[in-house]
This record gives C-alpha cells, structure tokens and sequence, in this order.
C-alpha cells in the first residue's frame, strides 16, 4: 500500500503580515502523522484569488489529501470558497443544510448577509461539522475546507478524521545532547545513509546559554528507529556528550533539566 500524504495551505494576509501566528500546522502535523499521513508540505499564501487557485491546484495532484484554513469568514477578504471552486470548475450556491445550522444557530433577525455568505459552499461540496460555532467547512474531492480559529479547526478536523484512509503511523524518538550541530553533522549523515528506511532530522537549539541538538528519528517501523537511535546515541557519546531521550518533549524541557 502506497503511504498517503497530506499538504496544507493556509490562507491569509494577517499569517504573512506576522499579526496573527499560525497555531495549526502543529497541531495537524501531529494528528495526521498519528493517523499514517504524513504532512509533506505547507504554503501560506494571500488573500489573492490567482495565488490561493494556484497553491491549491498544485497541491491537490501531488498529495493524497490537501486541507485548507482560513478565508472561509463572513468578511470582504474571506474569499477561499469562490477560489477552491474555481479551482475544481465549478459555481459557489448556498447549501440549503448550511443555511438550516445557521438560521437555528443565531436568534431571530441576526442570520444577516455577512453571516450568510459561511453558508456558500462549491457545488457538490459536502460540509464538514463544526460543532464550537454551527458555520460549517467543506470537502471537495481530495480538499477539507477547515477553519482558521485553532479551537474550530480542530473540532472541524476531528469530525473528518475517520473518513480518512491512513497507512501505518509515522512514529519517532528524540535524542537530545549539549553538543554542536556541527559536530554530530557527518556522523548524522553516515547513520542516514545506512538507515534508509527512516528520516533523521537535525534541530539545533540555544537554551539558558546552553548550545545543544536534538535528532529526531522519524519512521514507521519501531525497530529500524530503536536500531538508527542506538547508533545516533553512541556517537554522542563518542563525542564527549551524553544523550538523553527526549521522545515527546522539547529541547527547551532539556535545557531547564
């Protein structure tokens, strides 16, 4: 079975001005790395209409699924619905199951047009749930709309998570130790080379005036990581440094310890 990929694009200006950090990309990393997708690439583009059209039909032929967020409000700029259904050659219309969430969502007279134009989806787009706020993203081929609001998003994406067809979990160990990134650099390569079943990454790291790396050792198979990690470890301890494994923590953990 060919492992699935994923992409994600994030859409809009206040991302790329630097007003509004992006808090979802580690969020669906994670997440699909758990469900066997791992997440291969992740723009960021403008709140332009050629721009959001091309990031997205490009990702859409290379990745099994793509996910978008944000642009999809009640707002002048929130343009994301017209531009995936250009993407796919199609019209945008009202769903009618959208209008029905929002009208019993909000009190009598405040469904106005702003609030209505989060019903408009692509035609023969399905919506996605959002239970925290009733406005509802939307899937369109291999395309989830999703929101941009952390909390939304991810009870959008929670909600999709068993429509999605996975292969084995992308599972990883950290060893973390005060030495240069420089210094373990060839040794790292060496290790690679005679691992290729799994990816070694390299995170230098400057904590409480403490210089230190931390190699994170991705794969699917427990044992090729514990066999990568053991020769990762020995070489920094080859090196003067004694390793720790810092599996599901952050270097900053290892500089306070």
């Amino acid at each position: 079975m060919t492992q699935p990929t994923a992409a994600l694009l994030v859409v809009g200006n206040e991302i790329l001005s630097g007003r509004t950090r992006d808090a979802n990309v580690q969020f669906l990393a994670a997440r699909l790395a758990a469900l066997g997708i791992p997440l291969r690439e992740v723009r960021i583009v403008a709140d332009v209409e050629e721009a959001i059209i091309e990031a997205l039909n490009a990702l859409r032929a290379r990745y099994t699924y793509v996910f978008t967020t944000g642009g999809i409000g009640p707002t002048h700029d929130d343009i994301t619905v017209p531009c995936v259904a250009r993407a796919f050659g199609v019209g945008v219309r009202r769903h009618p199951e959208a209008v029905r969430r929002l009208t019993r969502h909000y009190p009598p007279g405040q469904l106005n047009e702003a609030r209505l134009k989060m019903t408009e989806a692509p035609e023969g787009a399905t919506l996605i749930d959002n239970p925290v706020s009733a406005a509802p993203g939307f899937a369109i081929g291999n395309v989830f709309v999703l929101a941009g609001v952390p909390n939304i998003m991810q009870a959008m994406f929670e909600g999709i998570a068993p429509r999605l067809v996975g292969g084995r979990p992308v599972l990883s160990r950290t060893l973390t130790a005060g030495i240069g990134e420089g210094l373990l650099a060839g040794g790292v390569a060496e290790v690679q080379r005679r691992h290729a079943g799994v990816e070694i990454g390299s995170y230098p790291y400057f904590q409480m005036g403490r210089y230190g790396t931390s190699i994170v050792i991705r794969g699917t198979e427990r044992a090729a990581i514990d066999a990568a990690a053991a020769e990762v470890a020995a070489l920094m301890r080859s090196l003067g440094a004694e390793p720790r494994d810092m599996t599901g923590r952050s270097p900053e953990d290892e500089a306070e310890a």
